[in-house]
């Protein structure tokens, strides 16, 4: 890959952090798998269209690391929320264009408890912020808020499946704050196309544009059909082929961190990103 400072170890490891926000909203106590050397530190909770709130990620750290995770859609109200595809104006940074209405209300109803948590860590860390599919529209959504608002002022973005999140306005703003942003996307997968660029509501005149933010990180694997395209395993192990012997120790130093669909299995002593 020739994406500027894309690396794909970093790429495969929250690629399985991403799968654990899934498996988080699934356990009925909320428990998920942490990586070692990491601990969790915030659950996330927001709100869909009922206003019921719902958990939506977790914040997790080591001694030099920060991690803020967020999960795909998974609830009816959350596909409903995913079609809002009207925007409203980004407030959270200054002359940052309209944001899909649907992404930011979630958004927006999570923002002052992951603020709060991000104000008591020490800025001397890296901050990465990460989500699959929904979850990557609400990481971007994030990212460029911390940038701004928070103490760390350059956030490393990795985003998986992400639909398109605001206007042309919005994109620059995003690309010139948040430099490290490296957003994944298998061309098989169809909810990286919506909304599309330009989005009209039935009876009404108005249009919404939209566009992606960069960078892309191309990947191509067809697992035959729409869900199969998208889930985030198959971007897992689309990734992990590249670095098989890193998946493996990946997961022999962290039983259940990687997606189920992952063929790898290890036991070397150590796994960790490496930018190397």
């Amino acid at each position: 890959m020739t994406t500027s400072g894309f690396d794909n170890r970093t790429a495969i490891f929250l690629a399985a952090v991403c799968s654990q926000a899934y498996t988080q909203f699934n356990d009925p106590e909320g428990n998920f798998v942490v990586p070692y050397s990491y601990e969790q530190v915030a659950e996330i909770r927001a709100r869909s269209l009922t206003g019921v709130s719902e958990i939506f990620g977790f914040i997790i750290q080591s001694e030099s690391h920060v991690i803020i995770a967020f999960r795909g859609t998974s609830t009816t109200t959350d596909w409903i929320s995913d079609a809002m595809a009207s925007q409203v104006k980004y407030k959270f940074a200054d002359n940052a264009g309209q944001t899909h209405r649907g992404f930011t209300n979630i958004y927006c109803s999570a923002r002052k408890s992951i603020l709060s948590v991000l104000e008591d860590m020490s800025p001397d860390k890296i901050l990465t912020i990460t989500g699959h599919s929904l979850g990557g529209a609400l990481a971007t959504l994030c990212a460029l808020d911390a940038a701004d608002n928070s103490p760390f002022g350059q956030p490393v973005a990795y985003t998986y499946g992400s639909p398109r999140v605001g206007d042309p306005t919005f994109a620059r703003s995003f690309d010139k704050r948040v430099a490290d942003s490296f957003r994944v996307q298998n061309r098989f997968d169809v909810v990286t196309h919506l909304p599309p660029e330009n989005f009209k509501l039935p009876r009404r005149d108005k249009t919404f544009y939209y566009d992606h933010v960069c960078q892309r990180v191309g990947l191509s694997f067809h697992n035959g059909s729409v869900p199969g395209n998208h889930v985030i395993s198959g971007y897992y192990d689309d990734l992990a082929k590249r670095d098989p012997l890193f998946a493996e120790r990946l997961g022999a130093l962290n039983p259940g961190l990687c997606p189920e669909s992952s063929r790898y299995v290890f036991n070397p002593p150590e796994a960790i990103p490496s930018s190397s």
